[in-house]
């Protein structure tokens, strides 16, 4: 008889921003660790069906699996610290849930029953939550939103009533809280924690494991306090301040034995933790290396690092893999844009630059100059979807095209060297009109992007509606690049590099989502590499 997969639910209180996302994948880590096949989920309770219509300036970017779910970008943490790549019965929204019993109720699937959120809502979820925890070990489950708000409630009441139906011992609660120090008073105040379990207790739950985060860090002795008034045992409860690196937080947390109770309370046979790769991991992310390197990063949306944390990752794990150490600066792409702005002051403080996704037309012509002042300087340049078609236009521009642009700018230019994808032209503002997901590449192996990757076929993540024109592929020698890397059949331009350039390369795809702590992109790889060479 199969054994009965273990359910881990991770919810949150007190206010957003923990680390709830960060909390479930150093779980993970430490239950992979032991031995264990782990699998994850988010459950946001957004209305949208998706995260693809999130604003990015707020919620951050959207990140990508490699079956096409366009998702929160918590999924991003969640494949770098276990190192699998999920799918999209990882992410769930509101929005989907609830257009599926919709769906359902007019189809007369619920043989004229009335529908309602308790039961129909909740077990649509819960089914979900099951189906997407098949065939694991253990499933951990991240909630978004704090305990209390008004759209996260079917969520509570789902994983509280799939506790009861597939037994207590075969779930497990963690509740993340916040712990604030007051200065004043020299000390750290528990009330918060208590009122939020107090809140999730009035739901009908009774966490077995409390995360308590704080900004510096607690003495042990409010485990008891927090152990009196929160019903958790105190070697049930974890105290966790702010870490140096998110990385650190796994190794954080197995210090406290959490991980070890979770596997106790689970009835879970597991093998002594392996976490030699991961504390490697992390002494590189803390160290201070002697030389430094310095990244612009040519964008729009310039007052949340959340919208572009997959770049910013890979930029550090290819840091750390070279042993250099990396300052990531804004570049505005607006300011860029205007009349006699000087590309070469914005760019002066920097080594290289990279110019990485995104839709619209803001910015757009500032992102064109900064490529073509990496053309013409021998500027290092790594572009990412839009940096590639940003750099094909600033090549076609810079070889005397200057009215070169791409369809998303100017839909009526003569010159759209970046266009529509064969088939969906008039179709560009719907849905369902981007390639999403892992698409195969053939590389030339004499390029040096081939030398990088050191493989002829590979498999990457598209989020993109737009591709190179193919009407003017046979002028890119002239314009000083090359299309080194092709779908299979050779149709769509997936990468391309500079000629007799330091560094000058640009995909299609997001080499970002594959980028580990450990295991960094072979595009990232390159670049950093080019900007130490630079420095020495």
């Amino acid at each position: 008889m199969a054994k009965p997969t273990k359910y881990i639910f991770v919810t949150g209180g007190v206010l957003s921003g923990l680390g709830k996302g960060i909390t479930a994948a150093s779980i993970a880590n430490l239950l992979k660790a032991r031995g264990l096949k782990v699998n994850i989920q988010k459950c946001d309770p957004y209305l949208n069906v998706d995260a693809g219509t999130l604003n990015p300036r707020e919620h951050g970017e959207v990140f990508v699996t490699r079956d096409g779910a366009e998702t929160d970008l918590d999924l991003g943490h969640y494949e770098r610290f276990i190192d699998e790549e999920l799918t999209q019965a990882s992410s769930l929204m509101s929005g989907r849930v609830l257009l599926q019993v919709i769906q359902d109720e007019r189809a007369g699937k619920y043989s004229g029953e009335d529908v309602q959120i308790i039961p129909h809502l909740t077990a649509a979820i819960q089914k979900y939550i099951q189906s997407a925890g098949k065939d694991f070990d253990v499933h951990i489950v991240e909630l978004g939103g704090t305990v209390g708000d008004y759209e996260g409630l079917s969520f509570i009441e789902a994983i509280r009533e799939l506790g009861l139906r597939v037994g207590l011992q075969n779930c497990l609660y963690v509740h993340v809280v916040y712990m604030p120090y007051l200065g004043a008073s020299q000390e750290f105040k528990t009330k918060p924690a208590q009122n939020s379990v107090r809140d999730l207790r009035g739901l009908g739950i009774s966490p077995n494991i409390l995360v308590a985060r704080s900004e510096k860090e607690p003495p042990v002795s409010v485990k008891n306090k927090l152990s009196l008034f929160c019903g958790v045992g105190p070697e049930a409860i974890a105290l966790l301040p702010n870490a140096s690196s998110i990385y650190g937080v796994p190794l954080e947390l197995e210090d406290t034995g959490i991980a070890d109770v979770i596997a106790d309370k689970l009835d879970l046979k597991v093998k002594k933790p392996d976490l030699k790769d991961w504390r490697e991991v992390v002494r590189l992310t803390t160290t201070k290396f002697p030389t430094k390197v310095t990244v612009g990063v040519v964008a729009k949306y310039l007052d949340n690092q959340d919208t572009y944390m997959s770049v910013f990752e890979a930029l550090r794990s290819a840091a750390w893999s070279n042993e250099v150490n990396v300052d990531i600066r804004w570049v505005d792409a607006e300011s860029l844009e205007e009349k006699g702005a000087k590309v070469a002051e914005a760019l002066a403080s920097c080594d290289g630059i990279v110019v990485p996704g995104g839709f619209g037309i803001r910015g757009l012509n500032g992102k064109i100059k900064a490529a073509q002042y990496a053309l013409k300087h021998k500027f290092p340049y790594l572009g990412l979807c839009l940096g590639l078609q940003m750099a094909v236009i600033a090549a076609a521009k810079n070889a005397g095209i200057s009215d070169a642009t791409t369809t998303e700018l100017d839909s009526k230019a003569k010159n759209q060297v970046i266009s529509t994808m064969d088939g969906q032209q008039g179709m560009e503002l719907t849905g369902g009109t981007m390639r999403l997901g892992d698409y195969p590449c053939k590389i030339a192996p004499d390029s040096k992007v081939g030398k990088l990757y050191e493989q002829k076929n590979i498999l990457e993540r598209h989020r993109h509606r737009f591709e190179c024109n193919n009407a003017y592929r046979d002028q890119y020698a002239k314009w000083g690049i090359r299309a080194v890397g092709t779908s299979p059949d050779d149709k769509l331009v997936e990468i391309i590099e500079g000629l007799n350039h330091p560094f000058f390369a640009a995909s299609q795809f997001h080499p970002e989502f594959k980028s580990r702590p450990n295991r960094p992109h072979p595009l990232f790889n390159g670049f950093i590499r080019a900007l130490k060479a630079k420095k020495a």
